[in-house]
């Protein structure tokens, strides 16, 4: 891993989440991003960001919007788009929007050039997930050290039998230097994403895509085991070749082949 160590600390972290009919899962995901941004108390003031929360509920017709309104701390917007990728773009977008009308420093979701937008950092999980306590502080600690993107490693929750877990685990490498991309578990310089092209509006892959442009960019990462995302071990997903389907392909292939729910 090659470090850029005249990059500046992250001053403000927003953190998107999209959201599709997660009215179950949502309570424990943003539970456990209230305790992650709670553990930064621990940082001395100077390295200490502001963070903001955006909530993309993206055509949910169940109660998620109702679960969203418990949390107002954190903001949130709903769309149409059908489309994780979209939903992860437009929410990028329009927090580093607000981060430059009400930054009293001005920092400018365009200021690629100035090098203001290298000062944002950018988290990245799933609504059907939870982050663990030290998710934001071991981004951060990357970022100050010269890293400009990090990948993390997911873990299926118990909606996963005993021997299915024990078969994904004998299927991954999960360690330092892990080859997974998952967009439950990524942050990403502002500057540097924004110059990778931003999330692809697409229903599928977009984190891949985005880690493959970033790449193309020779961007410092990291790939961490350190900050472990409980995901949904559930086998039919909210999206197209998601998390879902992979379990039905690799993990149990007597699940049935169900259609991801639009």
């Amino acid at each position: 891993m090659s470090v850029q160590t005249s990059r500046s600390s992250p001053e403000f972290v927003t953190i998107v989440v999209p959201v599709r009919n997660e009215e179950v899962l949502l309570p424990r995901a943003l539970a456990a991003l209230a305790v992650a941004i709670d553990a930064l108390a621990v940082l001395p003031q100077p390295d200490r960001p502001a963070v903001s929360v955006l909530l993309v509920l993206d055509q949910c017709t169940d109660l998620s919007a109702r679960v969203a309104a418990l949390w107002p701390d954190f903001d949130r917007v709903e769309i149409e788009a059908g489309a994780v990728g979209v939903a992860r773009r437009f929410g990028v977008q329009r927090a580093l929007r607000r981060l430059e009308a009400v930054s009293a420093s001005g920092v400018a979701a365009s200021a690629v050039g100035d090098g203001q937008a290298e000062r944002i950092w950018i988290a990245s999980t799933d609504a059907d997930s939870a982050v663990p306590p030290n998710w934001l502080i071991t981004q951060l600690a990357f970022a100050r050290n010269g890293v400009d993107l990090v990948l993390g490693t997911v873990q299926p929750d118990d909606e996963l039998a005993a021997h299915e877990l024990v078969h994904w685990e004998s299927l991954h490498r999960i360690g330092e230097g892990h080859p997974h991309v998952h967009g439950a578990n990524l942050g990403v310089r502002a500057d540097r994403y924004l110059a990778a092209g931003e999330f692809a509006p697409v229903d599928r892959d977009e984190d891949r895509l985005l880690v493959a442009a970033l790449r193309e960019l020779g961007v410092a990462e990291a790939r961490t085991a350190l900050i472990p995302v409980l995901t949904s071990g559930r086998r039919v997903g909210r999206a197209p070749a998601g998390f879902a389907e992979y379990l039905r392909e690799h993990i149990n292939p007597d699940w049935a082949d169900t259609e991801a729910v639009h």
